[in-house]
């Protein structure tokens, strides 16, 4: 998957492991799209009620995801997860218009102003491509802003946690190259980001 080649290439680290917080609000496809992503059956997902731990082993290399309730009362602990993330994961249900603002005014930009997180990459999953209300990715960028980021790497992937569809990102390599960049030099990341934005 997509994903898992990020991860794999993000940190050479000597225990060959990185750590992803999936976050977003309640019903935005985060428990679903990591199912997808882990190759299990998807036929009865349920609500995640505070938090799921999921490691995924692949090619000698472990994948530790920390899948976070999106419920209003369980998002207030979020930041007691925030400790040693390689990588941020953000699900946004792209077909439900009426909560852009609650993401887009607080829970992610809350998110990106944490000490905790700071220069840590973000991965947006603009999720439920497969519905016709859902707005595309390119727009999601324009409601969130994201071309203001500057302190961190960040891609927005397209895609449907139901289908699979967007989750096989064929970019995947030249983003982990550049997270890698990111993480590594991190005293020179804003110039790292203007390239970044320039190709």
């Amino acid at each position: 998957m997509g994903l898992l080649s990020i991860l794999r290439n993000l940190r050479q680290s000597p225990e060959q492991q990185a750590h992803l917080l999936l976050l977003g609000l309640d019903n935005s496809g985060k428990t679903t799209l990591l199912k997808q992503l882990a190759s299990e059956d998807i036929s009865h997902i349920v609500p995640t009620q505070g938090f799921n731990i999921k490691c995924v082993q692949t090619s000698g290399f472990k994948l530790n995801v920390w899948d976070i309730g999106g419920q209003r009362s369980v998002r207030p602990f979020w930041r007691h997860y925030l400790d040693n993330i390689d990588v941020l994961i953000y699900v946004i249900d792209c077909s439900d218009r009426t909560r852009f603002q609650e993401t887009i005014s607080g829970q992610l930009k809350g998110l990106l102003e944490e000490d905790k997180l700071a220069t840590v990459p973000l991965l947006i999953f603009a999720n439920k491509q497969d519905l016709t209300t859902a707005i595309s990715a390119s727009e999601l960028v324009e409601s969130l802003n994201l071309h203001t980021v500057r302190d961190r790497m960040w891609q927005v992937q397209a895609c449907s946690a139901l289908t699979a569809e967007g989750l096989q990102v064929n970019t995947a390599h030249t983003f982990c190259k550049r997270c890698k960049r990111c993480l590594d030099k991190y005293f020179h990341v804003t110039e790292i980001n203007k390239s970044f934005f320039e190709r």
